[in-house]
């Protein structure tokens, strides 16, 4: 059961709605988690 919440992210969107989150620092989030995806992609393109 822990497995499948876990993979279906319903606890990580619990969490998120913990408390009232602003468009603009939702924004803000989404693009850090981008810059740091497009980061990793980029230092393992290199290997």
């Amino acid at each position: 059961m822990k497995k499948r919440l876990d993979r279906e992210g319903v606890i990580r969107e619990v969490r998120n709605h913990r408390y009232f989150e602003k468009p603009c620092e939702k924004k803000r989030r989404r693009m850090k988690v981008a810059r740091f995806s497009a980061m990793l992609a980029a230092r393992y393109a290199e290997m």
